[in-house]
């Protein structure tokens, strides 16, 4: 099925290599971050001023390193909302596209030889920096994407790019650990940046589809800027019921991992002490994560699409992050906090995800790009740092407690999806539906 689905639709091709090289290419760099968010060379990490600062007020910034990444990060994303809405309002998607990867290609060329030269402080930046390149750029995929195929397409093949997402997920670290030795750190970010390069060539070839998919149903064409307001996303979210539920069920989505992340490193550091225990087992729940997200991606995803639309792909996953929060609010072992680990990550890459993605099939292009863009970021990385200084302070009391709190974030997350799910229905069933390109 699957290779009769890709030879009869060349914009699945397309789509499946795009979204392969972008996450291969943002995974080449995830280790690299993660080493620098993990480094106890604080000199590396944050420039020499801003140690000298926070030491003058009695903070050691090695004690809050992610919380500072983390924070840095959101006001990053925050700054720079306007300048993507000026983007997209002022240039038509042939320019704006080509153009978000070409600044971050750029970018990765200036690391390179921030790297290379060793400057004090590229930790940090470079931290914010990919943070902020993995949610543009997969943010970008996904609103092209809602270009090229309507939602009865996109139906039948999200699963299967995402899976394509996913392979390139397994490939981009295990390039990492082989090139890393022959190759060096800096040389990576080049490997990156010829994945990028990909994505770019892809845009290009699936621009034809988009074209034709606007022409055939008459609505508002991508080859023309859309006009309107730079913080117009801002606004959209606040004021449509369906962005605004899609909003509340980022925010407690991001909240249910941000928690278990935090609190999974706390235990695995009691129950494996060891460095070698320790990547053992997150290792086997990283494999066991790609492996179930893969299978339910090729073999279920387009079957409840396509029979049942977006309600079980995101209230399945919504109710397995409460049970297995309850479980360990009552039993936080090691096991169980991997089982609920894979399930909530391999839930959301699988079936949540993908059926938020087909909803913007039927939204007008300012949603589409402007307030899925607020949506996917902004809203994003708040959560991520609304709940990294609320786990700090619950850890304080032990896992239960956390666990507990984490019972009435997977509560908010589940009663956002049943929100999504109401609203979805008053939308027309294509976004190039007369009356609807506002």
């Amino acid at each position: 099925m699957f290779r009769s689905e890709v030879a009869e639709s060349p914009p699945l091709l397309w789509s499946l290599l795009y979204f392969f090289s972008l996450l291969c290419g943002y995974y080449v760099l995830r280790p690299v971050r993660d080493a620098m968010g993990a480094s106890g060379d604080i000199e590396t990490v944050f420039p020499p001023g801003l140690i000298a600062w926070a030491a003058g007020h009695g903070v050691s910034l090695k004690e809050f390193t992610l919380q500072v990444l983390f924070t840095c990060t959101f006001l990053a994303m925050l700054a720079l909302q306007p300048i993507y809405g000026a983007l997209v309002s002022r240039f038509p998607r042939r320019v704006f596209l080509p153009v978000v990867y070409l600044i971050f290609i750029a970018c990765l060329i200036g690391f390179y030889w921030a790297f290379h030269r060793e400057l004090p402080g590229r930790g940090a930046l470079f931290f914010v920096w990919t943070a902020v390149f993995n949610l543009f750029a997969v943010t970008v995929f996904w609103s092209f994407m809602a270009d090229v195929f309507d939602n009865e397409h996109a139906k039948h093949v999200y699963g299967y790019i995402g899976a394509g997402g996913t392979v390139g997920a397994l490939v981009g670290p295990v390039l990492t650990s082989v090139l890393v030795g022959p190759l060096g750190v800096a040389n990576l970010l080049l490997v990156s940046a010829c994945f990028l390069g990909l994505c770019l060539l892809c845009i290009l070839k699936l621009r034809v589809w988009a074209i034709r998919r606007e022409r055939a149903s008459g609505g508002g064409s991508g080859e023309v800027a859309m006009g309107g307001s730079v913080i117009a996303g801002l606004k959209l979210v606040w004021q449509r019921p369906m962005l605004r539920a899609l909003a509340i069920v980022m925010f407690f989505g991001v909240g249910v991992g941000t928690l278990l992340y935090n609190e999974q490193a706390a235990i695995v550091k009691a129950f494996y002490p060891g460095a070698k225990e320790a990547t053992r087992y997150y290792s086997t729940i990283d494999s066991a994560v790609n492996f179930t997200t893969i299978l339910v991606q090729l073999f279920l995803t387009r079957f409840l699409l396509r029979r049942w639309g977006v309600a079980p792909t995101l209230l399945v996953p919504a109710f397995a992050i409460l049970f297995g929060y309850a479980l360990l609010a009552l039993s936080p072992l090691p096991l169980l906090v991997a089982i609920v680990q894979v399930a909530t990550r391999a839930g959301e890459f699988s079936l949540a995800k993908p059926g938020r993605e087909t909803l913007y099939t039927r939204v007008d292009r300012e949603s589409r790009y402007k307030a899925k863009a607020v949506v996917d970021t902004v809203i994003y990385r708040g959560g991520d740092l609304t709940f990294v200084w609320l786990h700090k302070a619950l850890a304080l009391f032990g896992s239960r407690v956390v666990f507990l709190a984490g019972i009435g974030v997977a509560l908010g997350m589940t009663f956002g999806a049943w929100r999504v799910i109401r609203a979805q229905r008053t939308l027309p069933l294509d976004a190039t539906t007369p009356g609807n390109d506002r």
